[in-house]
């Protein structure tokens, strides 16, 4: 049997364990989506928080301003792939150049998969 005691450093431990445990998944980064639409196809880009507060906002309208107004950009486009535990996720798969001429249309893309942030 417990004294009041020790069941409060039991809780204390359960609680710190518990907190421990999440830890990780909240230092787990964002990551935006958007599609990109341009003259021959529609890709899929994703840029973290910290990449979007580079770029000045935190919508489409920032992303395709900033494009507008450098002329290209180095994003990570994302693709539909199967996690380690076969899972159906969004990835990245290709840092690409975009090019502000070549692109018509950004806008805010969402997906029932878990995104995988890149690097």
């Amino acid at each position: 049997m417990l004294y009041p005691r020790g069941k409060l450093k039991c809780v204390a431990l359960a609680a710190f364990i518990v907190a421990s445990a999440s830890a990780p998944q909240a230092q787990e980064k964002k990551v935006n989506l958007f599609k990109v639409v341009t003259v021959k196809d529609e890709i899929v880009i994703g840029l973290s928080d910290d990449e979007m507060k580079a770029l000045g906002g935190s919508d489409a309208s920032a992303v395709a301003h900033a494009l507008a107004q450098k002329g290209d950009m180095m994003v990570w486009q994302y693709n539909v792939h199967r996690g380690p535990n076969g899972d159906m996720q969004q990835a990245p798969t290709a840092k690409i150049g975009l090019l502000a001429n070549a692109s018509l249309r950004v806008e805010p893309y969402t997906t029932p998969y878990a995104i995988v942030p890149h690097q």
